[in-house]
Protein backbone atom coordinates (compact mmCIF):
# COMPACT_ATOMS: atom_id res chain seq x y z
CA UNK A 1 0.00 0.00 0.00
CA UNK A 2 1.06 3.34 -0.97
CA UNK A 3 1.48 5.68 2.20
CA UNK A 4 3.52 8.34 1.56
CA UNK A 5 0.95 11.28 3.38
CA UNK A 6 2.04 14.15 5.53
CA UNK A 7 -0.42 17.05 4.19
CA UNK A 8 -0.27 16.49 0.77
CA UNK A 9 1.69 13.76 -0.44
CA UNK A 10 0.79 11.26 -2.58
CA UNK A 11 -3.18 9.80 -1.97
CA UNK A 12 -3.42 6.22 -0.26
CA UNK A 13 -3.67 3.35 -2.95
CA UNK A 14 -3.34 -0.43 -3.68
CA UNK A 15 -1.63 -2.32 -6.18
CA UNK A 16 -1.75 -1.09 -9.82
CA UNK A 17 -3.49 2.17 -8.47
CA UNK A 18 -0.16 2.46 -6.36
CA UNK A 19 1.88 1.70 -8.93
CA UNK A 20 0.44 4.35 -11.42
CA UNK A 21 0.39 6.66 -8.85
CA UNK A 22 4.68 6.14 -8.28
CA UNK A 23 4.53 6.54 -12.09
CA UNK A 24 2.97 9.49 -12.80
CA UNK A 25 3.38 11.81 -9.48
CA UNK A 26 6.95 13.56 -10.77
CA UNK A 27 5.74 13.78 -14.01
CA UNK A 28 2.58 16.36 -12.52
CA UNK A 29 4.87 17.79 -9.79
CA UNK A 30 7.25 19.22 -12.02
CA UNK A 31 4.64 20.41 -13.95
CA UNK A 32 2.98 22.26 -11.26
CA UNK A 33 0.74 19.90 -10.20
CA UNK A 34 -0.81 17.07 -7.11
CA UNK A 35 -1.72 14.37 -7.62
CA UNK A 36 -5.41 13.69 -5.86
CA UNK A 37 -6.65 10.11 -7.09
CA UNK A 38 -5.41 7.56 -9.42
CA UNK A 39 -8.43 4.78 -10.06
CA UNK A 40 -8.25 2.02 -12.84
CA UNK A 41 -12.42 1.16 -13.68
CA UNK A 42 -13.57 -1.53 -15.84
CA UNK A 43 -11.74 -4.78 -17.00
CA UNK A 44 -11.74 -5.29 -20.69
CA UNK A 45 -10.87 -1.58 -22.06
CA UNK A 46 -9.94 0.02 -18.43
CA UNK A 47 -10.21 3.70 -18.11
CA UNK A 48 -7.32 5.02 -15.70
CA UNK A 49 -9.03 8.30 -14.42
CA UNK A 50 -6.24 10.85 -12.97
CA UNK A 51 -7.56 13.35 -10.64
CA UNK A 52 -5.16 16.76 -10.20
CA UNK A 53 -5.07 19.78 -8.72
CA UNK A 54 -2.92 22.75 -8.85
CA UNK A 55 0.02 22.54 -6.46
CA UNK A 56 -0.64 26.39 -6.38
CA UNK A 57 -4.20 25.69 -4.97
CA UNK A 58 -5.78 27.88 -7.91
CA UNK A 59 -8.63 26.40 -10.09
CA UNK A 60 -7.01 23.48 -12.78
CA UNK A 61 -8.32 24.88 -16.33
CA UNK A 62 -9.17 22.45 -19.22
CA UNK A 63 -6.32 23.51 -21.16
CA UNK A 64 -4.52 22.34 -17.62
CA UNK A 65 -6.22 18.94 -17.97
CA UNK A 66 -5.03 18.92 -21.62
CA UNK A 67 -1.27 19.52 -21.07
CA UNK A 68 -1.69 16.57 -17.87
CA UNK A 69 -3.04 14.02 -20.53
CA UNK A 70 -0.70 14.54 -23.28
CA UNK A 71 2.82 14.43 -20.29
CA UNK A 72 1.35 11.62 -18.33
CA UNK A 73 0.05 9.53 -21.70
CA UNK A 74 3.59 9.87 -22.91
CA UNK A 75 5.16 8.36 -19.72
CA UNK A 76 2.51 5.93 -18.99
CA UNK A 77 3.29 4.43 -22.58
CA UNK A 78 6.94 4.17 -21.55
CA UNK A 79 6.15 2.52 -18.46
CA UNK A 80 3.08 0.91 -19.71
CA UNK A 81 1.83 -0.43 -16.26
CA UNK A 82 -1.61 -1.27 -17.79
CA UNK A 83 -1.73 -4.09 -19.85
CA UNK A 84 -3.77 -4.27 -23.17
CA UNK A 85 -5.62 -0.96 -24.21
CA UNK A 86 -6.50 1.54 -22.13
CA UNK A 87 -8.09 4.43 -22.32
CA UNK A 88 -7.23 7.99 -19.90
CA UNK A 89 -9.07 10.09 -18.48
CA UNK A 90 -7.80 13.58 -16.94
CA UNK A 91 -10.02 15.94 -14.84
CA UNK A 92 -9.68 18.07 -11.85
CA UNK A 93 -11.33 16.89 -8.54
CA UNK A 94 -14.29 19.03 -8.60
CA UNK A 95 -16.23 20.73 -5.83
CA UNK A 96 -17.53 17.42 -4.28
CA UNK A 97 -14.03 15.98 -4.83
CA UNK A 98 -12.65 12.97 -2.94
CA UNK A 99 -11.18 13.09 0.23
CA UNK A 100 -7.92 11.43 -0.46
CA UNK A 101 -4.93 13.33 1.03
CA UNK A 102 -4.59 14.38 4.72
CA UNK A 103 -4.68 17.68 3.12
CA UNK A 104 -7.93 17.61 1.72
CA UNK A 105 -9.30 16.33 5.03
CA UNK A 106 -7.94 19.23 6.39
CA UNK A 107 -8.18 21.69 3.61
CA UNK A 108 -12.11 20.62 3.64
CA UNK A 109 -13.01 20.59 7.51
CA UNK A 110 -16.06 21.96 8.44
CA UNK A 111 -17.94 20.81 4.99
CA UNK A 112 -20.58 18.02 4.96
CA UNK A 113 -18.69 14.60 3.60
CA UNK A 114 -19.46 10.68 3.12
CA UNK A 115 -17.20 8.22 3.77
CA UNK A 116 -17.60 4.43 3.09
CA UNK A 117 -15.19 1.79 4.47
CA UNK A 118 -13.71 -1.42 4.05
CA UNK A 119 -14.63 -3.19 7.09
CA UNK A 120 -17.41 -2.06 9.19
CA UNK A 121 -16.97 0.12 12.44
CA UNK A 122 -19.46 -0.24 15.24
CA UNK A 123 -21.51 -2.16 13.39
CA UNK A 124 -21.20 0.19 9.76
CA UNK A 125 -19.69 0.82 6.50
CA UNK A 126 -21.78 4.01 5.78
CA UNK A 127 -20.90 7.37 7.18
CA UNK A 128 -22.39 10.83 6.81
CA UNK A 129 -20.73 13.93 8.46
CA UNK A 130 -18.63 17.32 9.03
CA UNK A 131 -15.02 16.85 8.22
CA UNK A 132 -13.25 18.18 11.22
CA UNK A 133 -9.81 17.16 10.01
CA UNK A 134 -7.14 14.41 9.57
CA UNK A 135 -3.76 13.43 10.37
CA UNK A 136 -1.49 10.20 8.36
CA UNK A 137 -3.30 7.17 10.51
CA UNK A 138 -7.24 8.93 11.13
CA UNK A 139 -10.29 11.14 9.90
CA UNK A 140 -12.40 12.75 11.60
CA UNK A 141 -15.93 13.30 10.89
CA UNK A 142 -18.60 15.10 13.35
CA UNK A 143 -21.65 12.93 12.64
CA UNK A 144 -25.07 13.77 11.79
CA UNK A 145 -26.31 12.54 15.50
CA UNK A 146 -23.53 15.33 16.88
CA UNK A 147 -21.00 12.33 17.99
CA UNK A 148 -17.60 12.04 16.59
CA UNK A 149 -15.66 9.34 15.16
CA UNK A 150 -12.49 8.33 13.90
CA UNK A 151 -12.00 6.60 11.04
CA UNK A 152 -8.59 4.55 10.21
CA UNK A 153 -7.41 6.23 7.01
CA UNK A 154 -5.96 2.67 5.81
CA UNK A 155 -10.05 1.12 6.27
CA UNK A 156 -11.88 4.08 4.05
CA UNK A 157 -12.45 2.50 0.80
CA UNK A 158 -13.92 5.92 -0.44
CA UNK A 159 -14.76 9.60 1.12
CA UNK A 160 -15.90 12.53 -0.55
CA UNK A 161 -17.71 15.75 -0.23
CA UNK A 162 -21.36 16.37 -0.71
CA UNK A 163 -22.39 19.22 -2.81
CA UNK A 164 -24.15 21.90 -0.03
CA UNK A 165 -24.73 25.56 -0.58
CA UNK A 166 -21.89 26.10 1.77
CA UNK A 167 -19.37 24.47 -0.24
CA UNK A 168 -20.38 25.76 -3.38
CA UNK A 169 -20.08 29.20 -1.62
CA UNK A 170 -16.59 28.89 0.03
CA UNK A 171 -15.13 27.23 -3.60
CA UNK A 172 -16.64 30.55 -5.39
CA UNK A 173 -14.70 32.92 -2.37
CA UNK A 174 -11.81 30.70 -2.98
CA UNK A 175 -12.08 31.65 -6.77
CA UNK A 176 -13.06 34.74 -6.37
CA UNK A 177 -9.49 35.38 -4.20
CA UNK A 178 -7.62 33.59 -6.79
CA UNK A 179 -8.76 36.12 -9.06
CA UNK A 180 -7.91 38.98 -6.95
CA UNK A 181 -4.69 37.99 -6.58
CA UNK A 182 -3.64 37.30 -10.34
Amino acid sequence: MERRDADGDLPQHEGLEARISRIVSPTLEHMGYELVRAQVQGKDRPTLQIMADRADGSQITVEDCEAISHAVGAVLDVEDPIAGAWTLEVSSAGIDRPLTRTKDWNRFAGHLATAELLVPQEGRRRFRGIVLGADEETARLRLEDGNDIALARGNIRRAKLVLTDALIEATAASRDNETQRN
